[in-house]
């Protein structure tokens, strides 16, 4: 019998929800601290510490990885969807300073001062940034309470040089926590100690607008970015292969600059052995290991191209090899920071592809018409948003392929997962359907983890909205995969084959009438029942590289696999 999994979602998190959105419906300005005791209370999974007076440094990390690094001068945080809205409540953000953050892709703009702009795409983007913020706000204080009044403190607000040994005292860390709390902190950390102990945090943030209709335009201003490159000189709406994964490893292994130029590649790892890797490029090299030099070689082309002198003219180089293979990147179009990459598949040079994709027949698609738009995954509803207003711009979608990150409740880091269920928590919905890939189609292309198929997924609204009750609910009924784009991108799916809207809280069957070809995996860069032990955590390392190759081949060959096949009948 079709049921939904058992309602689960914790009091303590629906009443943390409840509590931020009753509070953001307000024209002014919020205080976070009115948001820390339902998010202490909530008693999430990545902020385990939150009611304990010792600092959660690894909640601090998270959190501040999360945001940029100017963070510890900002005061007033204002979330919004456009340069006017911010411009009408007196905001000029277009003369503000640009600011990324190492662990999320959103635009942000800083005034130089205390004043953060934040530019959203979707409620998720609510849902991600309050706990973050929040999270942020209650270990700063914190740290305050044990700096402010003791000689280390003192001396760290007054810009004095201070022992290290003394802050750790001060703090209670070891030297692990310290060390971690440096990285969170940046290259200025001893100022941002001294911002920390000079004053208690009292942030506020003001949601400028938070319609739907608005998230709406957004997307539709992101297409508008796109649509006169997909349209082409010849303005012809071609079928469409989508895809949302990341704007490098699709490129890699079909534009082959990285496997042109692999000995410079090779040369440049051994010179400057970046995180380590010159040794096991080596030992892959001398076992005859040509995926895992392929890999590594992908892995070091983003650093090569950017530490050198001429890194500009040599990103012009690679753009304009891949241009010759029909691939062409358009950088945040419409001012979102979602970029897609429009690969034309008549415009493939066999020889320069990834051996692991050079499927059989791959010359016959010199007369194919259609395109892949590969799309740098988006944040949770914002996927929704993406995919529906793409379906209204483009001709036929022959296939849906998504992969990204997840936390996984039985596997291990750098394992992969294949899902045939999700269910929602923005919808409520059940989701079943078929995968078009099984466990086969990944494994041999993966060294360092397992393929697990036949999973089930939850979508949940915010990394840190889950505790371990709400987990351990869901597992028992055999949801192992949480992950945040799942659920909307199957009700955008929804849409594109029935005449309503998506229903909410039912259990919806996609098995028989997906509209295309439809493709889920995820790998897992978390494992959340054993200390957030998180790639993201620690920047994504090689190890994590491995299966994201793994299933960016399995979506290019099955791409190629398909439109042959469609070319040959």
């Amino acid at each position: 019998m079709d049921r939904h999994p058992p309602r689960s979602t914790s009091d303590e998190i629906d009443l943390y929800v409840r509590t931020y959105y009753s509070l953001l419906r307000s024209t002014g300005e919020v205080q976070v601290r009115a948001f820390e005791e339902a998010h202490a209370f909530s008693q999430s999974s990545l902020h385990p510490g939150a009611r304990d007076p010792k600092v959660d440094v690894a909640a601090f990390a998270y959190s501040a990885a999360r945001l940029p690094v100017c963070m510890p001068s900002v005061t007033h945080i204002a979330l919004g969807q456009s340069n006017e809205q911010f411009e009408q409540i007196g905001l000029p953000v277009r003369e503000w300073q640009p600011v990324t953050t190492r662990g999320r892709r959103r635009p942000l703009r800083w005034d130089g001062g205390n004043r953060l702009a934040v530019f959203i795409t979707s409620s998720s983007d609510i849902d991600d940034l309050v706990p973050i913020v929040t999270a942020y706000q209650i270990e700063w204080n914190k740290m305050h309470r044990s700096l402010a009044h003791c000689q280390a403190g003192e001396a760290l607000a007054a810009g004095r040089d201070v022992d290290a040994d003394a802050v750790r005292t001060a703090l209670d860390f070891d030297e692990r926590d310290y060390e971690t709390l440096k990285s969170a902190l940046g290259s200025e950390y001893l100022r941002a100690l001294g911002q920390i102990a000079g004053r208690i945090s009292a942030r506020s943030v003001l949601l400028v607008n938070g319609t739907f209709l608005e998230y709406q335009r957004a997307a539709n201003r992101w297409w508008s970015g796109i649509e006169p490159t997909y349209m082409g000189p010849a303005r012809s709406r071609r079928p469409v292969f989508f895809v949302s994964s990341n704007t490098h490893s699709l490129a890699n292994l079909l534009g082959g600059y990285a496997l042109s130029h692999r000995d410079k590649l090779i040369e440049y790892a051994r010179q400057t052995n970046p995180e380590g890797l010159a040794e096991p490029l080596n030992q892959a090299i001398s076992r005859g290991d040509e995926a895992t030099v392929s890999n590594i070689s992908y892995y070091l082309l983003r650093q090569y191209l950017h530490d050198q002198s001429d890194a500009a003219d040599r990103i012009f180089s690679t753009q304009r090899f891949d241009a010759e293979s029909g691939i062409t990147t358009v950088v945040s179009p419409g001012k979102i920071d979602v970029s897609a990459q429009l690969i034309e598949l008549d415009k493939l040079r066999p020889e320069r592809l990834d051996p692991r994709v050079r499927v059989p027949g791959v010359d016959r698609l010199a007369s194919s018409d259609a395109v892949i738009i590969n799309i740098d995954y988006p944040l949770g509803m914002s996927a929704y948003h993406h995919l529906s207003s793409l379906a209204q711009g483009v001709g036929e979608i022959r296939g849906v392929y998504i992969m990204g990150k997840a936390a996984t409740l039985n596997g291990k880091v750098g394992d992969v997962m294949l899902s045939s269920a999700a269910y929602d928590e923005h919808s409520k919905n059940t989701f079943l359907f078929r995968n078009c890939f099984r466990a086969s189609d990944v494994q041999r292309f993966v060294q360092l983890g397992t393929v697990l198929d036949n999973q089930k997924a939850l979508t949940v609204r915010g990394s840190f909205l889950q505790n371990r009750d709400y987990m351990r609910v869901y597992h028992q009924v055999g949801y192992t995969v949480l992950e945040m784009e799942a659920g909307p991108y199957l009700a955008a799916l929804y849409e594109l084959m029935r005449p309503t809207r998506h229903p909410k809280d039912e259990v919806v069957h996609l098995s028989n009438e997906m509209p295309c070809d439809f493709g889920l995996l995820h790998y897992a860069s978390d494992t959340p029942y054993s200390r957030r032990q998180s790639l993201l955590s620690k920047s994504l390392s090689y190890f994590g590289v491995d299966s994201t190759y793994g299933c960016s081949i399995a979506i290019v060959r099955q791409i190629l696999g398909r439109e042959i096949l469609r070319l040959e009948g």
